[in-house]
């Protein structure tokens, strides 16, 4: 029980620190100058490196959650309806959340091995020394190269994901298509769009922050960075989960008032 409460302490000790991070960061956007050359490299990295893992879970997701779907609706003869149910869950929930997974898995490790590899080589004394503040050469770009590709990812996981699931319906399980597309596109509304947009927006903040602060606060060696690297991933992927929860009970409030 006491090594539980640890920790828990640890943890959210842990998240107080990324968000005294996360006001340093959105301090330097306003105040420092972007560069650029490192913003497309990131971008290069975290967006364009990652569509397959991305493509690959979405495709996966939508047709099992279609015929998942498909085989309890079957029983009360409501099989051109399965479509519109992955539309929904993609959107919402499934997308984000998975495409979120996926980067934190992929990027988010790298992401705190090369800054863990920097601190322990004493390359962050040396930006330092040079008068450079870590953040804004670090963590800066990492930061709003993973906010600006997790909605683009996560926009590519809806698709992929709807599409092998239209695929699945209409060519194995037959189920009319021309009904399974009217009733997705009924069931489906701006509002599931825009929540989906949201949650990966600051699911890719929580990723980057998260990562980076492990990265910026490892131990020493080999042994230190392998530990951080460990931690960012679970600890991006508990924050993801636990988020997500409250983000939908409040985007829900916000974008289906009563």
């Amino acid at each position: 029980m006491s090594a539980a409460k640890g920790e828990l302490f640890s943890f959210v000790e842990g998240m107080g620190r990324v968000a005294l991070l996360a006001g340093e960061v959105f301090r330097s956007l306003f105040k420092t100058r972007l560069n650029w050359s490192d913003l497309i490299r990131q971008l290069h990295f975290i967006g364009y490196k990652s569509q397959f893992v991305v493509l690959t879970t979405g495709a996966s997701t939508g047709m099992v959650f279609c015929a998942q779907t498909f085989f309890q609706f079957h029983k009360v003869k409501m099989d051109t309806a399965a479509l519109s149910v992955v539309s929904v869950a993609m959107n919402r929930e499934l997308g984000p959340v998975l495409a979120g997974l996926m980067v934190a898995g992929r990027v988010g490790a790298a992401m705190t091995a090369e800054i863990g590899t920097m601190r322990v080589t004493e390359q962050i004394d040396a930006l330092k020394c040079m008068a450079t503040h870590p953040v804004d050469y670090l963590v800066v770009p990492r930061f709003l190269a993973t906010v600006i590709s997790m909605p683009l990812l996560t926009i590519l996981a809806w698709l992929v994901g709807i599409a092998a699931a239209y695929l699945l319906a209409g060519k194995l399980l037959g189920i009319e298509e021309a009904f399974a597309l009217r009733h997705m596109y009924f069931y489906t509304d701006t509002q599931h769009v825009l929540m989906g947009v949201i949650k990966a927006v600051v699911f890719g903040a929580l990723i980057s922050l998260v990562s980076c602060y492990h990265g910026l606060n490892c131990g020493k060696g080999a042994e230190g960075v392998g530990r951080a690297t460990n931690e960012a991933v679970v600890h991006s992927c508990i924050a993801i989960l636990i988020s997500n929860f409250f983000l939908t009970l409040f985007l829900r409030s916000i974008l289906y008032p009563a």
